[in-house]
């Protein structure tokens, strides 16, 4: 079972010539996350497109508040609504989860020494 991306609209994930794009690694973590609990039947995945819908509209709604759009962080943010809609975690885990891994140091997941910006 794959996940049945919409390729227009909305909740269409930015591609470029066809492939999907990611300009961070954690957006691509945050795709697959996503993408495996759909597979191993967690939940529909029209449930997370209209979680993922209600986001963006929700951003274009508070355009005013100066905010840059971001697909990755409004998919993860409709991934956050649906398990937390479907008891799987709490909002509380959710946030003491995201706390814990803003505390750990840039570049903490970088696995070969070498002396160059990142």
């Amino acid at each position: 079972m794959t996940a049945p991306l919409d390729i227009e609209g909305p909740a269409a994930p930015p591609r470029r010539n066809g492939e999907l794009v990611f300009a961070e690694p954690w957006e691509g973590r945050a795709f697959a996350m996503a993408v495996s609990l759909y597979e191993a039947g967690a939940f529909p995945w029209p449930r997370f497109q209209a979680a993922l819908i209600a986001r963006i509209e929700a951003w274009e709604t508070a355009l005013a508040q100066d905010e840059p759009y971001h697909y990755y962080r409004l998919w993860l943010a409709a991934l956050e609504d649906v398990l937390v809609g479907l008891c799987v975690v709490s909002t509380d885990e959710v946030s003491a989860r995201t706390h814990a891994l803003a505390q750990r140091p840039l570049g903490h997941d970088h696995r070969h020494e070498h002396h160059h910006a990142h």
